[in-house]
């Protein structure tokens, strides 16, 4: 499996090569197995399509025996891969906007503690008065469609906290840990003022804000791109699949899109 290393990033110049994910074939045999156990939601593999859990995973190497922190997990899609995946070598963090963004991870310790009951839960972002991840002490932290939630301020009263969440992100991570991004993919020539309102954000912005928070380049790979997504839709990101903001106004046009372009970024922090 290879994949491709995004070309020249805004002012940016990014070599254009291929990236192989480095995973092990024993690596991706385990990633396939449990994205396709019996136990995930048949809601959610309808969409993996659309996500390519097993190909993003082996991307960013998550490992059965390591440390991940999901950043914001909502109800749990990647929750039913990763805490199984873990489980018993490992350690799943799931967190979020403190207490009632875990609610969804409750749920399935309350539906599965066999699965799920392992899970631990922390606040993201922190205050000083929440529990967090220990500094230090996670293998891989993973965010999957959320910094363009952090730069239109969302939970936060509408202030970008975007650098604020790096910082804490980086802090998780055992030096020579791996962070993964992936988010709506805003092209490069985008007024950046959309970032603010559209659900896209460029990769660029990804770029300065992990760099900014000490974070160093390890690759990218287009096994979520979308060249059908043109990022310029009436209601965002949002119109298109899963969301269908517009309901059934043009529906099948932006079915047959499909789901958004999506950067696939993976970053580490230096030893």
């Amino acid at each position: 499996m290879r994949m491709l290393v995004i070309g020249a990033i805004g002012s940016v110049a990014v070599a254009v090569a291929s990236v192989a994910t480095g995973a092990p074939a024993t690596l991706q045999s385990d990633l396939a197995a449990a994205v396709a156990a019996p136990s995930r939601t048949p809601a959610n593999t309808a969409r993996d399509r659309y996500r390519h859990p097993a190909e993003t995973l082996a991307f960013f190497a998550v490992k059965p025996s390591d440390t991940v922190v999901e950043i914001w997990p909502s109800g749990g899609w990647y929750t039913e891969i990763l805490a199984p995946y873990v489980a018993g070598k490992g350690t799943y963090w799931g967190v979020g906007p403190w207490p009632k963004g875990v609610d969804g991870l409750r749920g399935l310790q309350e539906k599965d503690a066999a699965l799920y009951g392992a899970i631990k839960l922390a606040a993201f972002p922190a205050d000083a008065d929440m529990p967090r991840v220990p500094d230090g002490t996670a293998d891989v932290v993973l965010t999957f469609r959320n910094v363009h939630n952090w730069r239109m301020g969302y939970q936060r009263g509408g202030i970008d906290y975007a650098p604020d969440a790096f910082r804490q992100m980086f802090a998780m991570l055992k030096p020579g840990g791996t962070l993964g991004v992936v988010d709506h993919r805003l092209p490069e020539n985008a007024d950046a003022a959309r970032e603010r309102s559209s659900g896209y954000v460029k990769v660029s912005t990804v770029r300065q804000l992990a760099e900014a928070a000490g974070f160093v380049f390890d690759g990218a790979s287009e096994v979520n791109a979308n060249p059908r997504d043109t990022a310029d839709w009436p209601d965002g990101v949002w119109t298109l699949p899963p969301s269908y903001r517009l309901k059934d106004v043009d529906r099948a046009k932006y079915a047959a899109i499909g789901e958004s372009d999506r950067m696939t970024l993976r970053f580490r922090k230096p030893r």
